[in-house]
């Protein structure tokens, strides 16, 4: 073979190993995994417990795990003894155009038995306690150079001042809430653990403002606790903390990248789909009487022009759409993809968009958000201002 059909050769050769690689690497589901705090932040200390260390001990062994998995791959934000910005924990996830964000983190509090996990999504919360874990991790800004110029002034002793910039994520919320969710459950089902306030919070957290994919943070614990502070500061206890949160982030992996078997197209948790519209069910007693012999209504209609709703909750099962399952709520819709997104109400009106939601949050559903439609197709509310 001469030189120049070598070189030919090589130039074939090299560009179909790029290709097979790129093609490869472009399957693969990308973890970020996010150890609070490090080095001079040492987060909480209590009994000897230093809250940064078992973070980044349960974030290697959820990485780990993943590793295992060759359509996984895994980005660290640390993984050493190190100090990084809120915000670079987040751009690291947005350069590596993750999948997901995963923070992993400990709690603690003056009053020494308190236990059980906590689960959060960004979003904005009147609940105190919320707001007074967002302020405690949100604090760890000051330790950064210029925090006040990188920040245009955000206050971290003000959480709330976050919530004029949640709105252009809500497209992440519905899955952040279905990841969230599933840790959730795995804890509870899997470890015993106790989940505080009965499921998945919001609070503004700076950290996952800044993530700009489906995005959780995780309390572990409190390493307050005597008991439960010395089980997260063991092997064992970090292991399986590990192993709950590695199994929840497999089973979103599957629901939401991989797809159903029986899916013909998959959809990646940043994608916005079209999505299919569920035949509303009649709400009233008289009407669920009387469904026997009549035919079900279809709300499968699409309204043509701009509107807005309410979207209320998101989960893999599928209700019911009648009051009892909302809450009260009444004229309740719902789409499906991967995962069943429940709405309510319909309005060409921001103003009474915001009124149906402080409608909505009366009720209970804190975790609920003003969503647009145009010609049945979701769209962002910020291409909507701008």
């Amino acid at each position: 073979m001469t030189f120049v059909n070598k070189l030919k050769y090589s130039v074939v050769l090299g560009i179909f190993l790029t290709s097979t690689l790129a093609l490869s690497q472009s399957n693969k589901f990308k973890v970020t995994l996010d150890a609070g705090h490090g080095d001079h932040d040492f987060g909480a200390v209590y009994n000897g417990h230093i809250e940064k260390n078992i973070n980044l001990g349960i974030t290697l062994k959820v990485g780990k795990i993943l590793e295992k998995y060759p359509n996984i791959e895994v980005i660290y934000t640390r993984k050493t003894d190190v100090f990084i910005d809120l915000v670079e924990r987040a751009n690291i996830a947005n350069r590596a155009d993750a999948n997901i964000f995963v923070s992993i983190h400990c709690n603690a509090n003056k009053n020494t038995v308190a236990d059980g996990t906590e689960t959060y999504v960004m979003g904005m919360s009147k609940n105190a306690s919320n707001l007074e874990a967002a302020k405690r991790e949100n604090s760890v800004i000051t330790l950064e150079k210029d925090y006040k110029k990188k920040y245009q002034g955000y206050d971290p002793n003000k959480p709330e001042s976050l919530l004029a910039m949640t709105i252009e994520q809500e497209e992440f919320m519905a899955n952040s809430i279905a990841l969230a969710g599933k840790i959730q459950d795995r804890f509870v089902q899997d470890l015993g653990k106790k989940s505080r306030g009965g499921g998945v919070k919001q609070a503004p957290y700076m950290v996952l403002h800044k993530a700009y994919m489906p995005r959780v943070l995780i309390e572990n614990g409190f390493i307050s606790n005597p008991v439960e502070g010395k089980k997260l500061d063991s092997e064992e206890g970090q292991q399986e903390n590990a192993e709950a949160i590695a199994k929840a982030i497999i089973s979103y992996k599957k629901e939401f990248f991989d797809g159903d078997a029986n899916d013909a197209q998959q959809e990646k948790p940043s994608q916005r789909v079209e999505e299919k519209v569920i035949k509303k069910v009649e709400e009233t007693k008289k009407d669920t009487i009387s469904k026997k012999s009549t035919s079900t209504k279809s709300s499968d209609k699409i309204t043509k022009g701009l509107v807005y709703k309410i979207q209320i909750s998101a989960s893999p099962t599928k209700l019911e759409l009648i009051p009892s399952n909302f809450k009260g709520l009444k004229n309740v819709t719902a789409t499906h993809t991967s995962i069943y997104k429940y709405f309510y109400g319909e309005t060409s009106s921001q103003e009474e968009a915001k009124k149906l939601l402080q409608e909505v949050k009366s009720k209970g559903f804190d975790s609920a958000y003003i969503v647009a439609f145009k010609d049945g197709k979701s769209v962002d509310i910020k291409d909507i201002k701008k």
